[in-house]
């Protein structure tokens, strides 16, 4: 079971970016994903999670209008796309899913994670 994150990079403040979250051994489709990240010194934080049928999602106060998540069982994929992006959204950002249930925010419920991608956001 793997999960891969991607589409991170270097962007300047208000501008966007995509991440994608692939899996591989996982039935996605049953499966609750979500996005964590975590900046230098910080612990993990919750950004956004997407039920596994799609009917779902939630986010974090701090990116509520600016990001959106989206998923394609048909391809085993989750994308985060994030737009009006700040220096506080500098981060390794962390794919996880966990078999479908209880929409769950924190980390410790999430069986599967992604290596991380750095997003960095100079102003």
């Amino acid at each position: 079971v793997q999960l891969q994150a991607s589409g991170g990079g270097s962007v300047q403040a208000g501008g966007s970016l995509r991440l994608s979250c692939a899996s591989s051994g996982l039935t996605f489709s049953s499966y609750d994903v979500a996005w964590f990240r975590q900046a230098t010194g910080k612990g993990r934080e919750f950004v956004a999670l997407i039920g596994w049928s799609s009917g779902y999602s939630s986010y974090a106060e701090s990116v509520k209008g600016r990001f959106n998540i989206s998923r394609d069982n048909a391809k085993n994929s989750v994308s985060l796309q994030m737009t009006s992006l700040s220096v506080d959204d500098t981060a390794v950002y962390y794919c996880a899913a966990r078999p479908r249930g209880i929409l769950q925010t924190t980390v410790e419920p999430y069986k599967y994670w992604g290596q991380g991608t750095q997003v960095t956001v100079s102003s």
